[in-house]
């Protein structure tokens, strides 16, 4: 796969990931797998454990701002690193948090999943 090539899937992902993140968190189950790793600001989830710390996330209405995304090929299976930042606008807050996350995504069956998840909110 070329960079361009990765650059669209990363897009696609992350259009699709912080879409649905807000509005069908539970549709996100999907994209790990038992073996995946979440760290949620220093917390570590792995499998459906993941999931059970994402639905435990209450921001009442909210969006994801991208402001940068990055893209690396990653050594392993074919994989791809994504590195977004950018702020999380939550409904009634005047300022909005500001966050990174990266995600490797590894190949399954002409998709993507992810394999790991690392997210931190930035109060510097």
């Amino acid at each position: 796969m070329d960079f361009q090539q990765m650059v669209q899937v990363a897009t696609s992902f992350t259009d699709y990931y912080y879409q649905t993140f807000p509005n069908n968190r539970a549709a996100l189950a999907a994209l790990y797998r038992p073996q995946s790793m979440l760290t949620y600001e220093g917390e570590q989830f792995q499998g459906e454990k993941i999931m059970e710390k994402l639905n435990s996330l209450n921001l009442g209405q909210f969006k994801h701002q991208i402001g940068t995304k990055d893209v690396q090929p990653s050594p392993q299976q074919g994989g791809i690193l994504v590195f977004v930042s950018g702020v999380i606008l939550i409904e009634g807050q005047e300022h909005p948090l500001k966050f990174s996350q990266i995600f490797q995504l590894l190949p399954d069956a002409g998709n993507y999943y992810i394999f790991n998840d690392l997210f931190r909110l930035s109060f510097m």
